[in-house]
């Protein structure tokens, strides 16, 4: 819950030792954002990066689950608090980290998501950070708003989408709503594009594809790659087992770490 009259300048201190903010959002839920959003972090660290990944999702954490480290808690600090490292280079915080109850739902209106994303940002001791990747819930609400009112410098947002055509309706309102914001938009990632056999080796477009490149043609911005559709990655992300250091030569791994030379590429061109 938010302090009263809370001091935001202790957002921007905390901004200002991290040298890339990423924004990862997409116009509907279930399409793996919160499981493309792990993954780039852990392909980020791979990379030798120290990387922070912000949960924001105040009434469906699944980041801690995904990454096996639901049990742990995060430690008070002398004037914070520490988030959970999930891996030497990786640090973490999200509601479900503060949660007694797993099955108790989070209530909160808008004003109390605001208060704890500016806590989660100010009163989290994230340290020196290469890349913070910030992952929204689903849609346009509350919590993408305060983000974007909060971080008005960030690198851009990432905007996750599957090919069918009712998931691009809701990328394209997602795309316009970021530009609303004046946010740059760093480009697009298809999730679940193409089941490749185990047997055959035939790949099947099980929820078509090239949707994600249309729709980066369309509004002229940057299409950073497609990901399979793979069953190991949600194996994984049930066993609480990092994907990428667990099937690092799997044709998913290398389809993250391409997006991530892309998203390289891009953010450090802007930053000339």
């Amino acid at each position: 819950m938010e302090k009263k009259g809370y001091d935001e300048s202790k957002v921007k201190d905390s901004l200002s030792n991290i040298k890339h903010k990423l924004v990862v959002l997409s116009g509907k839920g279930g399409v793996g954002k919160s499981t493309v959003s792990v993954n780039l972090a852990l392909a980020l660290t791979e990379k030798g990066y120290n990387v922070g990944l912000l949960d924001s999702d105040m009434h469906g954490p699944s980041i801690p689950k995904i990454l096996g480290v639901e049990d742990k808690r995060p430690e008070p600090a002398e004037t914070g608090i520490n988030p959970v490292f999930a891996l030497p280079k990786l640090k973490v915080m999200s509601m479900g980290f503060l949660i007694q109850d797993k099955d108790s739902p989070v209530i909160w209106r808008g004003p109390l998501k605001m208060g704890a994303i500016k806590q989660f940002i100010g009163d989290v001791k994230w340290g020196n950070l290469d890349y913070l990747i910030i992952d929204l819930p689903p849609g346009t609400g509350d919590e993408p708003l305060s983000i974007a009112q909060l971080i008005p410098n960030s690198d851009g947002a990432i905007i996750v989408t599957t090919p069918q055509d009712v998931a691009l309706l809701s990328v394209r309102k997602s795309i316009n709503f970021v530009k609303k914001m004046n946010m740059p938009v760093i480009g697009i990632i298809e999730n679940m594009s193409g089941f490749k056999c185990p047997y055959c080796g035939k790949v099947v477009d099980i929820f078509k594809t090239g949707g994600g490149v249309k729709a980066s043609m369309d509004f002229m911005i940057p299409f950073l790659g497609k990901i399979p559709l793979d069953p190991e990655i949600v194996n994984t992300g049930d066993s609480g087992e990092p994907f990428m250091l667990k099937n690092p030569q799997s044709d998913t791994a290398k389809a993250f770490a391409e997006i991530v030379k892309n998203i390289e590429k891009i953010v450090n061109k802007k930053r000339r």
